[in-house]
């Protein structure tokens, strides 16, 4: 069963996903050359402890961290550590707050000093199919018109969609029906209602769509080691349009014209 939310829970997951954008924008003032994720990830649960919060990822399935700090050819699940930031580097930070009783979670791909035109752009696709799929996330549209939307422009450029890996619904609990792909065909899947509420992420690589686990259980890479980017949203299903409960406005204010 795909949970239908109430309005006020919908404004308690807006007030958990803006802590979470809030969280992401900390942590970006902080990304440069020389920073350890470790160090990150420190600022981030310290952030979203002096904000009454719970870091969601902490434990969650035994995972040891408050941050995904995924970086250049790692899709997601990195876990910070002595890793030190370079130039041209990317990184994918993924993060989820507890508040409230209600879950937030959101990620957003950042460049570390100046990379590549080539990533760059893959970082600008990513992104940009991530708005495409949110347009899409309307009462009455379905499932596969999300993922169609992110795959056919992807894949228009050439970047390849990672399958395995997929969107979520949120609420009570940090992952819920129903799954969210970023691929699939128009029409299909669960029709979406007024008052879902879901995690829409496109994780897109530069090269082929196939990944590999790491021997430590959780970091996700790609297996040709070409770069991959990641951006997340939470969105409730809402009549002709989205209301989008998380926020880059923040993140975007710190970055300002440097985002890529």
């Amino acid at each position: 069963m795909i949970p239908i939310r109430k309005p006020e829970e919908i404004e308690l997951l807006r007030k958990s996903n803006n802590l979470v954008s809030k969280t992401l924008a900390e942590v970006a003032k902080f990304i440069k050359p020389g920073v350890t994720t470790e160090e990150l990830d420190k600022i981030a649960e310290a952030y979203i402890r002096a904000n009454g919060a719970i870091p969601a990822f902490l434990g969650y399935n035994g995972f040891p961290k408050t941050l995904c700090t995924s970086v250049n050819s790692v899709v997601v699940h990195g876990i910070p550590g002595r890793y030190m930031l370079k130039e041209g580097d990317i990184i994918s930070i993924d993060c989820g707050v507890l508040l409230n009783n209600y879950y937030g979670d959101s990620a957003y791909t950042f460049a570390v000093g100046k990379i590549s035109d080539e990533v760059k752009r893959l970082l600008k696709v990513t992104k940009e199919s991530l708005f495409r799929g949110i347009e899409n996330a309307v009462e009455g549209k379905r499932i596969g018109d999300i993922g169609n939307a992110i795959q056919e422009y992807c894949e228009s450029f050439g970047y390849s969609v990672v399958r395995e890996m997929i969107g979520h619904g949120i609420g009570t609990h940090l992952h819920e029906e129903p799954e969210v792909p970023n691929y699939g065909k128009r029409g299909t899947g669960p029709l979406l209602k007024k008052g879902m509420v879901i995690c829409i992420e496109p994780m897109i690589n530069k090269g082929v769509k196939s990944i590999l686990q790491e021997k430590d259980g959780w970091t996700i890479r790609t297996v040709d080691n070409q770069p991959s980017a990641h951006f997340e949203m939470a969105v409730a299903i809402d009549k002709n349009k989205a209301d989008v409960l998380t926020t880059f406005k923040y993140i975007e204010e710190v970055l300002g014209e440097k985002e890529f």
